[in-house]
C-alpha cells in the first residue's frame, strides 16, 4: 500500500505541474521553424549553424536527435519562444536540458539562457539581456565548470561556488531548481551536485552588517601576544664572529701574477661558526588584550528582497555559444514548475537510452582502436617490404661489382 501511495502522490504532482516550455526535437526539421538564428556575426562569417542529428553514437536513432553545433570556431546564437510569457514568481522554477560534447570539447560553452519575452530574436547577441544562464563551460584544463548566473537589477551575478562540469563525450543532463524560499539545487544526471541559499552563494545584496565607522581601535590597544624579553641582552662577543671567512681549501692559481693580477685573496665561504643576527628571546606580553574585533552595525544600504531568483516575464530560451571545436548536441529542454515533471522527462529520454548510448560509444571507440592498430600493422609491413627491397637492391649491386671484377681479371 505504501508504494501505491507514493505512485499516487507522484501522479498528483504531475497533474498539477505546469510546463512553460518543452523541446525534444522529435518532429524532424520542424525545429528550424521554432528556433530563430540571430544575424549576429553573420556579416563577418563567424556565425555557426545548428543541425539536427543523434550524433555518431546514441541509444535511439530518433529519440536522441538534438541540435548540434556544426562548424568549428564559430559563434552560435539561436532563440526559441515559449507559447506565451510566464512568471516564476512564487513558484518553483526548473530549467533542464541535456548536452553531449561528442567532439571531445577543448574550448566552448554548453549553457542555455532564459530570456525575457521581448527579446529581439534576430538581434540576439552575447550582450543581450537574460534572466538565467545555466550549464557547462569548458576550456582547456583550467575551466571545467557549470555556470549558474542570475540577473538581478540589471547586473549578472555569478555563483561563488565551483561546480565541476562533465567533460566526456556522452550525454549528460543538467538541472537547475530554484525555489520560492530562495534556495536552489543543481543536479547532473539526476544527482545533486550543489545546493544552498541564493543569498549566501551569490552577492546579490550588500552585507547585512558593516564595521562601525564611528569606532576605531584604541591607540593603547596591545594585540601582540609575545614581546621581547627586556632582561635578555646580547652577549658582548656576539658580533665578533664574521658571517663569511676565506675558504681554507682554496689555493692560489699557479698562473696567478701578483703584479698583473693584484694580490690574490681566497674566495669567501659561509662561516660555520656564524651565529646570525642576534634577537632577544620572546616572552608572553603581560599587556596583551587579545585580538581587537571591529564592532559591526546594521548596514543602512541592506534591504531584504524576497523576489531574488524570480522573474515575471520569461518568454524564451536561447543558446549564445562560442566553440573552437564543434559537435555538442543539445536536447530535451524543459522549463517547468515541477521537479517531478523534469525527472519524468529525464527518465523517458536519458534514463531510457544512456546504457545503449554508452555501449554504442564503447563499440565505436573499439572499432577506432582496431582500425588504428590495423593501419599501424599495415604501415609496419609496408616498411618491412621496402627495407627488404632495399636489401635486395644492395645484394644486386654487390653481385654486379663482383661480376665486373671477375670480368676484368
Amino acid at each position: 500500500m505504501k508504494a501505491v501511495g507514493v505512485v499516487l502522490l507522484a501522479l498528483v504532482a504531475l497533474s498539477q505541474a505546469t510546463v512553460f516550455y518543452k523541446e525534444t526535437f522529435a518532429d524532424g526539421d520542424a525545429w528550424s521553424k521554432r528556433w530563430v538564428q540571430s544575424n549576429w556575426k553573420k556579416s563577418s562569417g563567424e556565425a555557426g549553424t545548428f543541425k539536427l542529428t543523434a550524433g555518431q553514437w546514441y541509444g535511439d536513432a530518433e529519440e536522441d536527435k538534438g541540435i548540434q553545433t556544426s562548424q568549428d570556431a564559430r559563434f552560435y546564437a539561436y532563440t526559441a519562444k515559449a507559447e506565451k510569457p510566464f512568471s516564476s514568481e512564487g513558484k518553483t522554477l526548473v530549467l533542464q536540458f541535456s548536452a553531449k560534447h561528442e567532439q571531445d570539447i577543448d574550448c566552448g560553452g554548453g549553457y542555455i539562457k532564459l530570456l525575457p519575452s521581448n527579446v529581439e530574436q534576430k538581434d540576439f547577441t552575447g550582450d543581450s539581456e537574460y534572466f538565467i544562464m545555466f550549464g557547462p563551460d569548458i576550456c582547456g584544463t583550467s575551466t571545467k565548470k557549470v555556470h549558474v548566473i542570475f540577473n538581478y537589477n540589471g547586473k549578472n551575478h555569478l555563483i561563488k561556488k565551483e561546480i565541476p562540469a562533465e567533460s566526456d563525450r556522452l550525454t549528460h543532463v543538467y538541472t537547475l531548481i530554484v525555489k520560492p524560499d530562495q534556495t536552489y539545487e543543481v543536479r547532473i544526471d539526476g544527482s545533486k551536485k550543489e545546493s544552498g541559499s541564493l543569498l549566501d552563494d551569490w552577492d546579490f545584496l550588500p552585507p547585512k552588517t558593516i564595521k562601525d565607522p564611528a569606532v576605531s581601535k584604541p591607540s593603547d590597544w596591545v594585540d601582540e601576544p609575545m614581546m621581547d624579553d627586556p632582561a635578555d641582552t646580547k652577549p658582548a662577543d656576539w658580533d665578533s664572529t664574521p658571517k663569511e671567512i676565506p675558504d681554507p681549501d682554496a689555493k692560489k692559481p699557479e698562473d696567478w701574477d701578483d703584479e698583473a693580477d693584484g694580490e690574490w685573496e681566497a674566495p669567501k665561504i659561509p662561516n660555520p661558526e656564524y651565529k646570525g643576527e642576534w634577537k632577544p628571546k620572546k616572552i608572553k606580553n603581560p599587556a596583551y588584550k587579545g585580538k581587537w574585533v571591529h564592532p559591526e552595525i546594521a548596514n543602512p544600504e541592506y534591504k531584504e528582497d524576497t523576489s531574488i531568483g524570480q522573474y515575471s516575464d520569461i518568454g524564451a530560451v536561447g543558446f549564445d555559444l562560442w566553440q573552437v571545436k564543434s559537435g555538442t548536441i543539445f536536447d530535451n529542454i524543459i522549463v517547468t514548475d515541477s521537479v517531478a515533471e523534469a525527472e519524468a522527462l529525464m527518465e523517458q529520454t536519458y534514463g531510457a537510452n544512456k546504457d545503449a548510448e554508452k555501449k554504442a560509444f564503447d563499440e565505436a571507440e573499439k572499432k577506432k582502436r582496431d582500425e588504428e592498430e590495423a593501419e599501424r600493422k599495415k604501415n609496419e609491413k609496408k616498411k618491412e617490404e621496402e627495407d627488404d627491397d632495399d636489401d635486395d637492391d644492395d645484394d644486386d649491386d654487390e653481385d654486379d661489382k663482383k661480376k665486373k671484377g671477375h670480368d676484368e681479371l
